[in-house]
């Protein structure tokens, strides 16, 4: 007699696991495909946040990537720093300084080699800091990169001769942004509006909190006001430097 009985688990077919996804060479992705992605995103995230100005540049001193608050000092984008020399940024303050650097990137030597710097910021302040250069390289044949980190040594009393000084100082992207922030707008808006993402409109509002002592973004926006960043009695809210004419519409 056949036999009727259900199978037991032992007798059951496995179903066959799931092929991976395909990575984007055409092969199947593998767990430590995946976790090179998702640490490499992680990396990218740090290095965006980290409030110490950084750039990832060539063995050259071409800069790679850049972080927010590495632009910051000239008030752009990061990705217009992308492409430019590092020593077109910084001018290194004592003579010679260069050579230990330019000697281990022959030797294929990693190591970091401080350099004294200064810099002009877009407002006209000289700025005066440590830049660290690490020597890093993936594998032995690998091309070498540069990682730059930079250590600003003062804070601008001020900007250019007749520029507002002391806390009341903000950039045209600061001033941009917290008129923005006055509208109401959230940081992923006002992120799409000047070209930053959330997170590094969310850098310049903290950066700005601090300098000025606000502890939330509304006494921030109250302070943009009474040190006379943004434009008073205008709708939508505007930096006072671009403040609208008699004919705008409030």
């Amino acid at each position: 007699m056949p036999d009727t009985r259900p199978p037991t688990d032992d007798h059951r077919c496995a179903r066959p696991p799931e092929p991976p996804e395909p990575s984007a060479s055409g092969s199947p992705a593998t767990p430590l495909d995946e976790q090179a992605v998702f640490w490499r995103n992680r990396a990218a995230l740090l290095f965006d946040r980290i409030p110490l100005p950084l750039a990832f540049c060539s063995a050259g001193g071409t800069i790679l990537a850049a972080n927010h608050a590495l632009a910051t000092q000239w008030d752009t984008l990061p990705g217009r720093l992308v492409r430019r020399n590092a020593l077109e940024l910084f001018r290194p303050t004592t003579a010679g300084r260069l050579h230990p650097l330019a000697e281990a990137v022959r030797l294929r030597r990693r190591s970091r080699y401080p350099v004294e710097v200064s810099w002009t910021t877009a407002a006209g302040a000289v700025r005066v800091g440590e830049a660290t250069v690490h020597v890093i390289g993936d594998a032995p044949d690998a091309p070498l990169n540069l990682l730059l980190v930079v250590h600003v040594h003062d804070e601008p009393a001020g900007g250019p001769a007749g520029g507002p000084a002391g806390p009341a100082r903000a950039t045209a992207l600061e001033a941009r942004i917290l008129a923005l922030a006055a509208a109401g707008n959230t940081s992923a808006r006002i992120a799409g509006e000047v070209g930053l993402t959330a997170d590094g409109v969310n850098y310049h509002l903290t950066r700005l909190s601090r300098r000025w002592g606000a502890p939330n973004r509304t006494a921030l926006i109250a302070r943009a006001y009474v040190n006379g960043v943004l434009a008073p009695g205008t709708w939508p809210p505007a930096p006072a430097a671009a403040r609208p004419g008699p004919g705008h519409a409030g």
